[in-house]
């Protein structure tokens, strides 16, 4: 169809504007050709006649409204200046989308606001994503520049460009922060930071502030990043172009000098900076000419910080950094320094003391004379002579500013060479990316040289713009085979032929500035006469001293003044070599080399000339110093265009949207003029002079499918069905192209098939409005006629209502009348009667009063009577009652002083104290240490009796020896009477030490009585307490209440810092293994470089290989002892000291379970309690039991370190008797054998029979008294928090009233006062044994005077022995006693585990799915123990078999985690032998060898998900056969037997415990590594519900990415993918016996992955955000929903994470007109930020006409409701958050000695130990028995064989005789090795 006949009625086109540029109006008539006038109507509805003429164009048209807004330009089907400029206003105003695309051109806006969007997350969201994918970005630009580097291996440009403020600065950093993150450097160099790093110095140095910009960079640069073959960061190079130097000296009203000065003004107060001599920035010249000299919002001092912070990284040192400040501060004084004219004005001078100069000199260590000498002279070199001549003033001052932008020139130059040794490396680079970040088209009022070189580096690069445009046009043409005529284009080559070909401006100008008096308007003159007649040159009306040159972009006018100046760049030798004459070696490296310009001699006359004779011939000149600026910057930028031409270029054009700097405001003109001048309408313009619109054949097909017929609906190749209908709709085949997978139209033609659908649709409507409205009006006539009939009805019935009233009102008028008439008659009767009745009246009154009267006087009379005879009465009654009360006082006083007397006696007695409160626990703790002081005094004085036995025995020993003297000397007779007298003597001697004993006891019995005294006065201060506590307890129970939300908010904010705590130490674990990765690719790497290495000689092998330290379970010791430890090694060693760490770590470990074991404690004295307020015998008897059960256990324990001491002792007694026996010593050493037996005897009797009951008694006294304490301390608790930290609910206390506190006092008295009596009784008991032991002591004296010293020593051991027998048989029945009870426990610990085991295979059987394998667990006929044991050799071989060479398939048909059983058990025998370093070896190699696995199997989620399994499988291994009574309650009795015995490994358990941590991150690592390619596909791209999405118009990058496929692109993931990839870990996971817990955690992990990655790219893709793909994501959503209940896994919080997606994908559906709307939706998305709701709201897209857009006030509504809503207000989802991962303890009802090892893991070498009987301990027997019998046992065989022998009177020992002599509790193992040694 022709063109014209699209301008109809509603069509709405663009018009020309003055001050809008373009403005919209609609078309209100239609148009025919021919027309001279197009009527239309404005946006304010008026009308307007525009125009046209016979050459006139027709008004642009406008885009649909379902175009508008799109982030690519070439989307558009109009493709024209107005649609371009509006798109880009509604993006930016409307939307806030700074970033547009405009084909291969990312377009720009300076928004002048930070923005939060350039983030790592947002990094990490662009990175590996394809261009067309996502929003416009500048990210999106670098990912695809280094996607093209990787896919193509071909170098990158990205060309950043536009005019100053419009933010290139800023986009190429960001560019270069995107290639630091994504790829940063492989090594430690830091380099991505160094690179970074040099941003701030170059802004610094290079950048200042403008009238445009308080940032704008007045040089341009070209950076280029080295990549290895790796594509890592390896480094960088910079090139810099054409810095303004004149801004040294000079600047503009309102700009600045560069940041450098004004950096180092502001820290001039700084003590390093004071030999700067700086003061503020307005007392230097070249820093105030601007006159403003603040930057609002900056800091200078803090940017200086950061610029010596960046110097600082790139390795420039303090020493240089301070010399640059020195020459940047001496340029700063060199412009304050004074020129003063001479009076002829033929010459100048400078002061000699002016200050600045000095300063000068001296910061750059030259000499002043010579710098004051000739800046005010010059010298005039020729072939024979010499001439010196002075400067006039302004010669003087132009050279003084020419040196001072020469010295600045040099430094930037040598700060970017040293930036660029910095970045440089050794590497070999393979490929680069250059960020060119150059300057854009410039027009100004005056325009100088600067603007000149600018425009013609814009030429350039327009040039190279053009052209790549138009090649990528052609590419696309030629792949898709389509025929194409050559596209004319823009091209500005006679332009640049104008500036720099031969004789061009550029050559005219250098070949001025070679003339000795060349001038700038001469250099004009020439201009005109050369280039006249050229069509890009023109002179301009009204000056002769200005050219204006016609560039791509704008016309502009160049002021000819300075240009020869500025080319010739002149500075004067001498001045130069001054500074190469300096004494600090930076200012005159700066002039080495040939880098100080010759001085060009200039003309002019002179006064005064001074002659000097001839010197030799002049050095000639560098080559280098005689190009102009001019030709520099030429061929600088023609080498950067060959880089940019051997680089694939991306662009980025940047636009500057107002002049004032306002956020988000856009100005059309300067937004115009900007597009016109970075060639982005020309890209627009080659664009539409082909095939802009593009469409592939599905979507084409799905968006026009409504214009097909069914008959072509029917046929099955789309292509053709294309075919048909373009052939159909658009009768010019011009207007088309079929490609090979693309349609391609002209443009406009879209906007036509836009328009045909939309009629198509519109007559669709039509005909559904026409049915409807047809079938409305049908429901309102049966209406009306429904009404109609009611009507008639009702008036009918109105009708006949009204006749019946009339005949009901006649009726009553007939009845009112004769009422009337009887109401007449009756009233004249009455009135007659009421007369009659009142003569009546009156008459009988006069009577009855006459009769009152007579009855009143009689009635007062009787009245009188009455009161006088009550008085009389009431008197004698009083008297009577004062009588009986005086007698009652009498009696009640008498009773009274009875009752007294009574309660004082009650208040003296025991009963009373019963009936008193128990609450004075601290009290009764001070007298028990009374009692134990006393006990001491007691003991010292037994001790002292004891003293008072032994002399008395020595004195016996005197006295036997004077006997046998005697006996010598006298008869027989003699000696038995001394020897009498001496017996009398000591039984005297022993009646006063029970006299004194007896002493000793009455004190005691006498504290007892003071010490019941103080009880009772404790018992009343606990009355006291006892209302306290009621009263305390009533405040509980009307405070609980109110507290109870305080203590469950209490209750989850603990819970919420655990789970921060745990996150942020699982984060930790995180960063050391990944600090650990890092240390072993070092060490990988050091493995590599030549040269031999030696290990250091204090590393063991063992050592090297793993991360842990070796800790021996004998190396473990006292906490006090490692805290001393950490005191003399000091904090920073000892943190470095793991093992140290460890056992600080295991003393709290120890604490923290005594803590949850006194916890226990009281939570089951709570329980006891409750139970006692019901049964209180039941409760009584219960504390007896446990007193009992104390007593015994204390005494047992004594009894045993009794036994072991005296045993000791025994040894020793016996060692002595036989070395004397074998000596045949004399009868004096018999006496002293004699001795030493008496005094162990004594010892052993006064340790056993006076200590042994007494402390007993104490200690179960203490341990009653201890839980009494705890039991109160329970009960008076009134602490909310404390009941809250011990998980009790508040309404336990609550529930305890004041009946059941009374009875339980009650019972505590009684037991109290039992206790009382049991120690009374003790003590008592105790007398009498001293009594009686005594008695015994006699008779043993009487016996032993009667035995010979062999006898008596024979006789002593047999005693010894004996009672060592009886006490060992005593100590058996009380084991048999605890084994019965312990096998009662046993039993029922079976039901009730026998009952959990049922309940764990119901619920498996429900929860986890059926393994379709055979699990091998067989029976054996042997009685296995649950152990295998190895050698140590073997070690290697195990690991190997078990962890390195493990595959998951090999033990698929075995017990799930079988090796983790093997590792235990063999663990478990290296604990019943007692070998810790076996333990430590194994633990460490296993450990070892599971991380070298995981990272040779990084990738593979089997091998991962196995080892998880198997680790948390060995860490619930060593909980539940640690021997903790926490790991112990759900053990079956034969798991329990398989405790650890002899070590405590809880630090390898939190060794392993955190290397499942790490194993479990790895799996979430590989498995979220599977599924991101699946996820966006699958939630947001495929169509879970087909026909649902409807297809937009594409750009060129939907239609060009960075992915070419002939198919079009990589194939898309479905959600049955995605639920296939999850089913398939969860399936792995249960089949390697994981724990469903941590697959829950798993897979919440994943979903919150598939929440973020998802969520993320619907805030990122524009055309994501629309309501089908809401209605996709819900439908997606509830099938993954569907899934997690199919697998049983709803309950693990994974559904929780997917919440943000979920309201998402509802506000995507909710309406969004109305504030009601706006309220649903605030309340709605609770769990998303606000910017992810304005950011959602900007990107909805209606897909077709029918929607409607968001509009802005709505936005702003939102925005208004959430504005005080306290979150963090971040736009992207973090994708790398891991959640707090949680290993519940899970035991294993698998008995270990039921495990089968299969044959195929060749473990042959593991030996499976069986038990020898039933009851006994497994053993395998030793190949030399004698070599495990140690010293201890030998000894106690040796007694044995002795004590048999003698029993038996035979020399072989039996059995019988040697099981009795062996302690009960060690007579298993030790037997068992007598055993073997007698062979019997």
């Amino acid at each position: 169809m022709r063109e014209s006949e699209l301008y109809v009625k509603y069509t709405r086109v663009w018009i020309p504007d003055p001050e809008e540029v373009w403005k919209a109006a609609e078309i209100i008539r239609d148009y025919k050709e021919g027309d001279s006038i197009l009527h239309l109507k404005l946006e304010d509805e008026s009308t307007f006649e525009y125009a046209i003429g016979p050459k006139d164009k027709l008004p642009f048209l406008r885009n649909p409204d379902i175009l508008v807004g799109e982030n690519d330009l070439t989307a558009l089907s109009y493709l024209h200046e107005p649609a371009v400029l509006y798109n880009l206003k509604v993006r930016f105003l409307e939307s806030n989308h700074i970033y547009t695309y405009c084909g291969i051109v990312l377009v720009a806006i300076n928004p002048y606001e930070q923005l939060q969007i350039y983030g790592e997350e947002v990094i990490n969201a662009y990175s590996g994503q394809n261009m067309g994918d996502m929003d416009p970005h500048i990210f999106a630009v670098a990912e695809e520049a280094y996607k093209q580097m990787a896919r193509d291996e071909k170098n990158q440009s990205i060309i950043v460009s536009g005019e100053s403020g419009a933010g290139k600065t800023v986009s190429a950093k960001y560019a270069m922060r995107f290639f630091a993150t994504v790829g940063g450097s492989a090594s430690d160099t830091n380099v991505e930071e160094k690179v970074l790093a040099s941003s701030p110095i170059m802004e610094a140095i290079g950048n200042a502030k403008t009238t445009r910009n308080d940032n704008s960079s007045r040089f341009g640069k070209y950076i280029q990043i080295g990549f290895d073959r790796r594509y890592h960061i390896i480094g960088a190079n910079m090139r810099t172009y054409l810095l303004e130097k004149s801004r040294v000296v000079f600047q503009a009203e309102e700009e600045r000098n560069y940041h450098i000065f004004y950096q180092l003004c502001a820290s001039s107060s700084l003590q390093e900076f004071k030999e700067l001599a700086l003061t503020s920035a307005e007392d230097f010249t070249f820093t105030s000419l601007g006159e403003n000299i603040f930057i609002e919002g900056v800091n200078d001092a803090e940017d200086l910080v950061k610029t010596r912070e960046a110097l600082t990284m790139l390795g420039v040192k303090d020493v240089h950094q301070m010399s640059i400040f020195k020459i940047i501060a001496s340029i700063l004084h060199l412009g304050n320094v004074v020129i003063v004219s001479e009076r002829d004005g033929e010459s100048c001078h400078i002061n000699r003391d002016d200050t600045h100069l000095q300063h000068f000199c001296r910061l750059l260590g030259i000499e002043q004379e010579q710098m004051e000498h000739w800046l005010c002279r010059r010298k005039l070199v020729t072939t024979s002579e010499t001439y010196v001549k002075n400067m006039q003033h302004a010669q003087a001052v132009n050279a003084r500013d020419a040196l001072a932008k020469h010295i600045y020139a040099h430094l930037f130059d040598w700060i970017v060479e040293h930036i660029n040794k910095s970045l440089h490396t050794s590497t070999k680079q393979h490929s680069f990316i250059g960020v060119l970040d150059i300057y854009g088209f410039e027009t100004f009022e005056i325009n100088s040289f600067e603007q000149f070189c600018i425009n013609y580096a814009n030429e350039k690069l327009q040039q190279q713009f053009n052209s790549h445009v138009f090649k990528l046009e052609q590419e696309e043409y030629m792949k898709e085979q389509i025929p194409w005529t050559l596209i004319d284009y823009y091209d500005n080559q006679p332009c640049i032929d104008l500036i720099e070909a031969k004789l061009g401006i550029l050559d005219l100008l250098d070949e001025e500035c070679k003339v000795p008096k060349g001038t700038d308007l001469n250099w004009a003159q020439k201009l005109y006469s050369k280039h006249s007649a050229s069509g890009h040159f023109e002179k301009p009306r009204m000056s002769n001293s200005s050219f204006i040159v016609v560039h791509f972009a704008d016309k502009v006018e160049y002021q000819c003044d300075g240009f020869l100046e500025k080319n010739r760049d002149t500075v004067y030798e001498e001045q130069i070599n001054i500074l190469k004459a300096s004494q600090f070696q930076l200012v005159a490296d700066l002039f080495q080399d040939g880098k100080d310009v010759a001085a060009t001699p200039s003309s002019g006359k002179a006064s005064r000339v001074n002659v000097r004779p001839a010197k030799p011939q002049p050095k000639g000149h560098n080559r280098e110093h005689r190009k102009t600026v001019g030709t520099q910057f030429r061929n600088s930028l023609h080498l950067l265009m060959e880089t940019l031409n051997a680089t694939t270029p991306h662009y980025v054009r940047c636009i500057k949207p107002n002049d004032f700097k306002e956020p988000f405001i856009f100005d059309s003109k300067r937004a115009v003029q900007q597009l016109r001048a970075c060639g982005v309408l020309e890209t627009i313009r080659i664009s539409a002079a082909g095939y802009p619109s593009r469409w592939t054949y599905p979507d084409f097909y799905s968006r026009y499918r409504v214009l097909m017929t069914k008959k072509d609906m029917t046929i099955a190749d789309k292509k053709l069905v294309c075919k048909n209908l373009l052939e159909t709709l658009v009768k010019d085949p011009d207007k088309f192209q079929f490609g090979k997978t693309k349609i391609f139209f002209r443009a406009g033609q879209v906007a036509y098939l836009e328009k045909l659908r939309a009629d198509k649709f519109r007559y669709a409507c039509i005909k559904i409005q026409k049915t409807v409205r047809g079938w409305l009006q049908r429901i309102r006539y049966r209406k009306i006629r429904k009404t109609a009939i009611t009507l008639q009805r009702y008036g009918r019935g109105y009708l006949a209502r009204r006749y019946a009233e009339r005949l009901r009102l006649t009726r009553a008028a007939l009845i009112c009348q004769k009422r009337s008439r009887m109401v007449r008659v009756r009233r004249e009767y009455l009135k007659t009667r009421r007369a009659v009745v009142t003569i009546q009246a009156f008459a009988r009154g006069m009577f009855i009063r006459r009769l009152y009267q007579e009855f009143m006087l009689h009635h007062k009379a009787i009245i009188i009577q009455k009161a006088v005879r009550g008085w009389l009465v009431r008197k004698k009654y009083l008297r009577a009652r004062n009588a009986a009360v005086v007698i009652q006082c009498f009696y009640r006083r008498v009773r009274a002083k009875r009752q007294l007397q009574q309660l004082k006696i009650e208040a003296r007695s025991a009963e009373h104290f019963k009936n008193l409160n128990v609450g004075m626990e601290n009290k009764i703790v001070q007298l028990q240490k009374k009692m134990d002081n006393k006990t001491k005094e007691y003991k010292t004085q037994s001790e002292q009796l004891l003293v008072v036995n032994t002399s008395l025995g020595s004195e016996v020993d005197k006295l036997q020896k004077e006997l046998h003297t005697l006996r010598s000397q006298q008869g027989p007779s003699t000696q038995v009477v001394s020897l009498q007298d001496e017996l009398e003597r000591l039984r005297a001697e022993l009646q006063e030490a029970h006299a004194q004993r007896k002493v000793i006891e009455l004190e005691f019995s006498n504290e007892k009585n003071d010490l019941e005294k103080r009880v009772e006065e404790l018992e009343n201060e606990n009355s006291l307490l006892k209302k306290e506590k009621e009263e305390m307890n009533r405040r509980i129970q009307t405070s609980a209440p109110g507290k109870g939300g305080d203590a469950s908010q209490k209750e989850s904010r603990i819970q919420a810092e655990l789970d921060e705590e745990r996150q942020r130490y699982q984060n930790l674990l995180k960063e050391f293994s990944r600090l650990e990765q890092r240390y072993e690719n070092l060490q990988d790497e050091m493995k590599f470089q030549p040269g031999h290495r030696r290990n250091p000689s204090n590393q063991s092998s063992l050592g090297s290989d793993s991360n842990y330290p070796s800790i021996s379970m004998s190396e473990v010791g006292d906490t006090d002892d490692t805290i001393q430890q950490v005191e003399e090694m000091g904090i920073e060693k000892a943190a470095m000291d793991l093992s140290v760490f460890m056992k600080l770590q295991k003393r709290v470990r120890e604490l923290e379970q005594e803590r949850k074991r006194l916890q226990t404690h009281l939570e089951k004295v709570e329980d006891l309690n409750n139970r006692k307020g019901n049964e209180t015998r039941s409760s009584t008897s219960e504390e007896d039991i446990n007193a009992d059960l104390a007593y015994n256990s204390l005494k047992r324990q004594e009894l045993e370190t009794e036994n072991k001491k005296l045993k000791n002792d025994l040894n020793e007694l016996r060692k002595a008797v036989s070395d004397k026996a074998s000596e045949n010593s004399s009868s004096n050493e018999l006496q002293d054998g004699y001795s030493v037996l008496l005094n162990q005897l004594k010892e052993a009797n006064d340790e056993l029979e006076v200590r042994k009951e007494e402390v007993l008694m104490l200690k179960a006294q203490i341990v009653n008294t201890t839980r009494q304490l705890e039991n109160t301390i329970h009960i008076n608790s009134n602490d909310v928090s404390e009941i809250t930290n011990n998980k009790k609910p508040v309404d336990v206390v609550n529930a305890v009233d004041t009946v059941e506190s009374k009875k339980l006092l009650e019972d505590q008295l009684k037991t109290q006062s039992r206790q009382h009596n049991d120690e009374l009784e003790a003590l008592h008991t105790q007398i009498e044994l001293m009594r009686s032991d005594l008695e015994k002591k006699q008779e043993m004296l009487n016996h032993f005077s009667t035995l010979s010293p062999e006898a008596l020593v024979e006789f002593s051991i047999e005693q010894e022995l004996t009672r060592l027998t009886n006490e060992n048989l005593d100590l058996k029945e009380i084991k048999e006693k605890l084994e019965k009870n312990e096998r009662k426990l046993k039993k029922q610990l079976a039901i009730y585990m026998k009952k959990v085991k049922e309940l764990e295979v119901t619920q498996a059987s429900r929860s986890r799915p059926e393994l379709h394998r055979q699990v091998t667990v067989q029976r054996k006929d042997k009685d296995f123990e649950g152990m295998l044991e190895y050698y140590k050799e073997d070690e290697a071989l195990l690991v190997k078999s078990l962890v390195t060479d493990m595959k998951p398939q090999v033990v698929s048909a075995t017990v799930p985690c079988l090796p983790a059983y093997i590792l235990f058990m063999c663990i478990r025998h290296a604990d019943y032998i007692n070998d810790d370093q076996k333990v430590h070896s194994l633990l460490t190699s296993t450990i070892n060898a599971i991380k070298k696995v995981l990272k040779k199997n990084g990738e593979d989620f089997e091998t991962t998900s196995f080892w998880l399994a198997n680790t948390s499988r060995l860490l619930h291994c060593l909980k539940q056969y640690s021997g903790e009574e926490a790991f112990m309650t759900q053990n079956s009795g034969k798991q329990n037997e398989h405790c650890l015995k002899n070590f405590d490994l809880a630090e390898y358990r939190q060794v392993v415990s955190d290397l499942s941590i790490q194993i479990y991150q790895q799996l979430v690592r590989v498995a979220e590594a599977i599924m991101q390619p699946m996820i966006v596909s699958a939630m947001l791209d495929s169509e879970s519900i087909p026909s649902l999405a409807g297809m937009k118009p594409m750009g060129y990058r939907n239609r060009s990415s960075s992915f070419d496929c002939e198919d079009g692109g990589p194939p898309g993931y479905t959600l049955q993918a995605l639920k296939r990839q999850l089913g398939q870990f969860h399936t792995t996971m249960a089949d390697h016996g994981m724990d469903p817990e941590i697959c829950q955690q798993v897979i919440r992990q994943l979903f919150y992955s598939i929440n973020a990655v998802s969520l993320n790219n619907l805030l990122l893709h524009k055309d994501a955000c629309s309501w089908s793909t809401g209605m996709q994501l819900r439908y997606n959503i509830s099938q993954l929903e569907e899934w997690l209940r199919g697998k049983n896994l709803q309950q693990g919080g994974s559904i929780a994470t997917m919440e943000p997606l979920i309201q998402a994908a509802q506000l995507l559906q909710m309406k969004k007109k109305t504030s009601q709307d706006a309220e649903a939706i605030c309340s709605l998305c609770s769990t998303l930020s606000l910017q992810q709701i304005v950011k959602i709201l900007n990107l909805y897209t209606p897909l077709n006409e029918f929607e409607e857009r968001v509009t802005v006030s709505f936005i702003r509504d939102i925005q208004n409701r959430l504005q005080d809503r306290i979150e963090n207000n971040q736009l992207l989802v973090d994708t790398k958050h891991t959640f707090p991962v949680l290993f519940p303890y899970t035991p294993s009802a698998l008995s270990l000695e039921t495990v089968h090892i299969p044959a195929s893991l060749n473990l042959n070498f593991l030996t499976r130990l069986i038990l020898l009987q039933k009851g006994a301990e497994a053993h395998r027997r030793p190949a030399n028995p004698h070599t495990n019998i140690t010293k201890n046992v030998k000894k106690k065989l040796c007694i044995a064989v002795a004590v048999a022998r003698k029993q038996s009177g035979s020399v072989s020992p039996n059995r019988h005789g040697l099981f009795r002599c062996f302690s009960p509790l060690s007579r298993n193992t030790e037997i068992v090795g007598v055993l073997f040694c007698l062979r019997i």
